[in-house]
């Protein structure tokens, strides 16, 4: 049974397509059920007689196997592009890699299309596209009966519009045919209510030479000396305080929901490796772990969203679009440090199960920008989503940070594969075990970084 606003927005589609438009784009919270949406407005279209086939495109190849199994469910009937199917998930990576031959075959049908998470294709024209902006433009977009875009963060960092979407003619700003906030889905109890804490320190230090510089808070550090934002985030003693305070909130959860997981956003694999290992000797935590380095990520992926593992440490896996329901609690150690990208890992604790506990908390540390983002929640779609024309960039996704990269294996998988309050307490100074690698960094190791008293802050939202 589709939620209020799902058979609302469905509703809206059906009478949008059915007066002559062709496009339909989605903006609703993460964890909100946009997927089950899309198939519900296919299965309809298809059983209405408008349509013959439905292609879905998005970022991951985790998120493409998710759409398979939800249109599969919703038709049911295999949606791999094998015979007897009534279309196929693919990801952005493999749209270049599919022969044209392909696309001359498809011409003869009448196909719906959607493109989830559509905000990672930049572009309203040919000249001003990405890699899969481009694809969309120059094979898709004339041969589509009708489109459907999905986003919970439908804007882009780097100002670029996102293809196939419409703006306003004097702001600027994105217009979407059908909106659903994270205020109106934890109205609903569709979406948790997301607490943030934000670690600060009041005594930081850097000894440089016989300089001795002090500072007192982790953004003053960052603004007035040449330390980097991962110094803070792969500081030994950093990263045992923000992780004790998480595995202790996770405890407390576990008291009420016995398979609640957390999740670690780490920022490159040697960093995630020693988060792992941080997690199982300091904290005594089972762990899992998914880089693009490691071996077959999307079944660990899949394992541990059925299991009772209590963490997983991720590189650019788990950052959007992927459905795990017992996930409660996050440590945001990423080095990204956007809004776009900072909304995304929120969205991962957001999705409510069944259990009586649905607290949501997410963990990381008072840097300016992560400070604005979380004090700006309540505001589902942020002046980013205002854009200007940007020099064309041929990236084949918004980040070309290496925490997004995908491993050989994974994209020989992807290529033509048709898938289908203010508060503080004292937590105590910790000492990392001697067996666990250290996390500074070399870049600035002629400098000493000294930290003192930590602090919290957390904001609740839309209380």
């Amino acid at each position: 049974m589709l939620r209020k606003w799902q058979s609302e927005c469905v509703e809206q589609a059906l009478k949008l397509y059915l007066s002559g438009h062709t496009h339909f784009q989605i903006q609703a919270t993460p964890g909100s059920g946009k997927t089950i949406t899309a198939a519900t407005i296919a299965k309809k279209l298809f059983d209405l007689d408008k349509i013959d086939l439905v292609l879905c495109f998005s970022p991951s190849l985790t998120i493409a196997e998710g759409t398979q199994r939800t249109f599969e469910w919703q038709f049911d009937c295999s949606f791999n592009g094998g015979l007897g199917s009534v279309g196929a998930t693919f990801t952005y990576q493999c749209m270049k890699h599919i022969k044209t031959s392909f696309w001359e075959t498809i011409k003869k049908y009448r196909l719906f299309v959607v493109f989830d998470e559509v905000h990672h294709c930049a572009g309203n024209d040919i000249e001003n596209s990405n890699v899969w902006g481009e694809q969309i433009l120059s094979k898709i977009h004339d041969i589509a009966q009708y489109t459907l875009s999905l986003s919970g963060t439908p804007w882009r960092s780097d100002a670029q519009p996102i293809t196939l979407a419409k703006y306003s003619d004097n702001e600027q700003c994105i217009l979407c045919d059908y909106q659903y906030s994270l205020k109106q889905s934890i109205e609903d109890r569709v979406c948790r209510s997301p607490k943030i804490v934000l670690v600060d320190n009041e005594r930081l230090s850097i000894t440089e030479s016989s300089e001795h510089k002090s500072f007192f808070s982790i953004s003053e550090l960052l603004k007035r000396s040449s330390v980097p934002y991962k110094n803070i985030i792969q500081h030994d003693e950093a990263c045992i305080y923000i992780l004790g305070l998480a595995c202790k909130k996770l405890s407390q959860i576990r008291t009420d929901n016995p398979n609640a997981g957390g999740l670690v956003v780490a920022s490159s694999v040697a960093h995630a490796v020693a988060i792992q290992k941080m997690l199982n000797e300091t904290f005594q935590q089972s762990t899992a772990i998914v880089t693009y380095q490691h071996e077959n990520a999307v079944e660990t992926i899949n394992h541990f969203r059925h299991d009772t593992t209590q963490w997983i440490v991720s590189v650019g896996m788990i950052s959007e679009g992927t459905d795990i329901p017992r996930l409660q609690v996050c440590c945001h150690l990423s080095s990204i440090k956007t809004e776009l990208y900072f909304r995304q890992v929120l969205g991962r604790i957001l999705r409510t199960n069944e259990f009586l506990n649905q607290e949501a908390w997410l963990f990381t540390f008072a840097e300016e920008n992560l400070v604005q983002f979380a004090e700006q929640v309540e505001k589902d779609i942020p002046d980013s989503c205002l854009y200007i024309n940007a020099q064309r960039q041929k990236d084949s996704s918004e980040y070309s940070n290496s925490e997004n990269r995908m491993s050989s294996n994974e994209l020989d998988r992807l290529n033509l594969k048709m898938n289908g309050e203010e508060s503080s307490f004292d937590w105590g100074k910790e000492s990392l075990d001697k067996k666990v690698r250290t996390l500074s960094t070399n870049e600035y190791s002629h400098k000493k970084l000294d930290v003192g008293s930590f602090h919290e802050r957390v904001i609740e939202a839309f209380l």
